[in-house]
């Protein structure tokens, strides 16, 4: 199994409405505009990630992405592509349709930033609250 770990906060402006997209982010700051962002002041972006885990969402395998906040837990399901660029320092997208740019970790997800747990987007509206997001992918396809 590979395994990334992302630490990263809340915001007074977390939305978490987007209907196709979520994000995470090195930001230090988020406006009321950035609603598929659930997280801000993460510690990686795609840049940051292993090159083993990079060429694995490359072959197209399947990531769990856990989302944990304090005592709670949910997870989306996405798929990498050959496609991926892979290459940017300051976020990583995860989209429920097939688009792709720098910032996109992966696509064809089960759920947006809107179809996240409510009870841990409304702890996110705490700046002093930590996220921790794991990135995991099995080593064979599933």
């Amino acid at each position: 199994m590979l395994r990334e770990v992302i630490h990263c906060r809340g915001h007074e402006n977390v939305r978490a409405t987007h209907r196709s997209t979520l994000e995470f982010t090195k930001e230090d700051f988020l406006t009321p505009r950035g609603d598929c962002i659930i997280c801000i002041g993460a510690d990686k972006a795609i840049n940051d990630l292993s090159d083993e885990f990079k060429n694995a969402l490359r072959e197209g395998k399947k990531i769990l992405i856990r989302i944990k906040v304090g005592d709670l837990v949910d997870e989306v399901v996405a798929w990498g592509s050959p496609e991926l660029i892979l290459d940017h320092d300051v976020s990583m997208v995860v989209r429920k349709s097939t688009y792709i740019d720098a910032r996109t970790l992966a696509i064809r997800a089960n759920k947006a930033a809107k179809d996240v747990d409510r009870r841990i987007v409304e702890l996110l509206k705490n700046p002093g609250q930590v996220a921790v997001i794991e990135l995991l992918i099995e080593d064979e396809n599933l």
